[in-house]
């Protein structure tokens, strides 16, 4: 496979939209040939109609020129056209292949965070679209420029030459400052990436924070990130704006000379009046294109900053082994077999087939490995021992079918901007859920039902990003319908019930049991990492895990009733 670089990135825009592109840029270069003409007709008009005083010959040359702006009229909106659907293409190509990268099965490894993952995915695949707008303007400034110096060619050579010798020293000369616009702006837009990512992480955790009494250190730790990326981007602005202003006088210079040499040499007589005002106005129309040729490197560093960070989530590594198994037994075993990852040393635990399995974890740290192994995330590479599914590797599943067979909900868990009904069911917006039975059981079984029910709008209720709008005991609830509602044959639950009431949580642990161990539906195994009594009391059996391994198991009353350190733990 191919490395992915910005310049990859950067040319495959190109030619992946290089029928519109074609097309556009065409017609754009006609558009500035057109308006290279404007003077030549204007000059050439005044040398053949005005100056002998022919009426008939002006009344042509003012319907020449009429038709060569409606020409040029029609060249750049047509143009234009194809290129606004070029660029939309490309921005909607890049950021589907961007998102697709970040939420990929199998992992990348990536030290962006979520924020920056989302300003990747899209500004800065906006920012690499636009070389489909710079493109065509670089190759009609280019037109324009060479149309203007062979017409003054044409007129006198020295007009043309000052013209064909002097673009060029200018566009070099600016060329140097490349380099430095590069640096400025990818420092601009990784600093960007971080305060976006610390201002989306400060959001999803206002509760919390408030809880804790820290609001203040967090606006501090905002402010600094905030400050940082404020100085970055004054200093981008600053260095384009310098090469801006210098890049602006000199094409103006350039342009300047020319119309002073032209003046001189129309008192001198080597040329007529017509040609003087063609010469005048050639100069004033090289302005605009020796100007953009001249802030060209500004628009490209852009463009590859942007590129070079996009480079980076398509170039990511990825984690997890493709696995192609897409079969297991029907109702699986989970087998975890001398697993050693983080705080785990040598862990043996077996879960029979419609067993419900309680695991206590004295250490948080055990219970997060656990959950983090079992959710798939970490690479073989990265742990020791075998994680067994009826007898199958977890990672020589297709990751599809893994997900489908084993199913884990993290403690903390995202919900996304829709209704209710779509973030349990997992539906797009607009869709609707076939299973009203199934959604209704679910948001029972998680007592989620008590959110639905106290809002006029229902399973319609909106949910906005992360769930901001509501408390932390509904996310969780509706976290755990979401989970329920998928029925997998393996359900594995982190602390599922921490945020709400002893009594909805003891009706949400009876509630489980019935809906996964009730005798229908085929035999569905549940594995719940969690200290709490209410939800403990209704397993088959609770697996102690401390130190890394198994140290005790049993039924909740016969330990409450034995084991001081398992009291100690669970009741509470």
């Amino acid at each position: 496979m191919a490395t992915v670089t910005s310049s990859r990135i950067l040319l495959r825009s190109l030619t992946r939209n290089r029928a519109r592109l074609a097309a556009g840029t065409g017609l754009i270069s006609l558009h500035q040939l057109a308006e290279a003409t404007v003077p030549v007709l204007i000059g050439v008009g005044i040398d053949r109609a005005v100056a002998p005083g022919d009426g008939t010959a002006l009344l042509l040359w003012v319907v020449a020129l009429g038709a060569l702006f409606t020409g040029l009229h029609l060249c750049y909106r047509f143009g234009a056209r194809h290129l606004m659907l070029a660029i939309a293409n490309e921005a909607y190509l890049l950021r589907g292949e961007l998102a697709a990268k970040i939420v990929h099965p199998r992992r990348i490894r990536t030290s962006l965070r979520a924020g920056e993952l989302l300003t990747v995915s899209s500004t800065d695949a906006d920012n690499v679209s636009y070389l489909l707008d710079y493109f065509p303007r670089i190759v009609g400034a280019l037109t324009a420029t060479a149309v203007s110096a062979t017409v003054l060619l044409v007129v006198d050579v020295q007009l043309g030459l000052v013209v064909l010798i002097g673009t060029p020293i200018v566009l070099v000369g600016m060329q140097f400052a490349g380099p430095l616009i590069t640096r400025r702006v990818t420092e601009q837009q990784e600093l960007a990436g971080k305060s976006t990512a610390l201002a989306t992480d400060l959001v999803s955790g206002v509760r919390p924070l408030r809880g804790l009494g820290a609001e203040r250190a967090a606006a501090r730790r905002y402010r600094d990130v905030s400050q940082a990326s404020l100085r970055a981007a004054l200093r981008a602005a600053g260095t384009t704006s310098r090469y801006l202003a210098v890049s602006t006088a000199a094409s103006a210079l350039l342009a300047c000379g020319v119309a002073v040499l032209a003046g001189w040499f129309a008192l001198d007589g080597r040329i007529s009046v017509g040609e003087f005002i063609m010469v005048i106005g050639l100069a004033q129309f090289l302005l605009e294109p020796i100007g953009l040729l001249a802030i060209v490197p500004s628009w490209v560093a852009e463009a590859r900053a942007s590129a070079d960070r996009a480079a980076l989530v398509l170039g990511a590594e990825l984690l997890l082994p493709p696995g192609t198994a897409q079969k297991t037994a029907p109702e699986p075993d989970l087998v975890l077999a001398a697993l050693r990852h983080g705080t785990l040393n040598g862990l043996d635990l077996t879960v029979r087939p419609g067993e419900f399995v309680g695991v206590v974890t004295p250490r948080s740290a055990d219970g997060e490995a656990i959950v983090r192994l079992l959710a798939g995330g970490v690479p073989p590479a990265e742990y020791e021992g075998s994680i067994l599914l009826g007898g199958v590797s977890l990672h020589d599943l297709e990751p599809a079918h893994a997900r489908a067979v084993l199913l884990v909900e993290p403690h903390h868990t995202d919900l996304f901007t829709g209704t209710v009904a779509a973030n349990v069911a997992g539906l797009p917006a607009g869709a609707a859920v076939k299973d009203q039975a199934a959604l209704r059981a679910a948001l029972a079984a998680s007592a989620a039902d008590e959110v639905v029910a106290g809002h006029p709008d229902g399973v319609d209720r909106q949910v906005a990003e992360r769930g901001a709008t509501l408390s932390g005991g509904q996310r969780q609830r509706l976290a755990l319908a979401r989970a329920l509602l998928a029925h997998p044959p393996i359900l594995v639950l982190h602390d599922p019930t921490t945020a709400v009431d002893t009594v909805t949580e003891q009706a949400i642990a009876r509630a489980v049991r019935a809906l996964r161990h009730g005798g229908t539906g085929g035999r569905r195994t549940t594995v719940v990492v969690t200290s709490s009594p209410a939800i403990l009391a209704v397993t088959d059996r609770v697996v102690v895990v401390d130190e890394g391994r198994v140290t005790v198991e049993g039924g909740h009353a016969e330990l409450g009733a034995t084991h001081d350190d398992y009291r100690k733990v669970v009741l509470r």
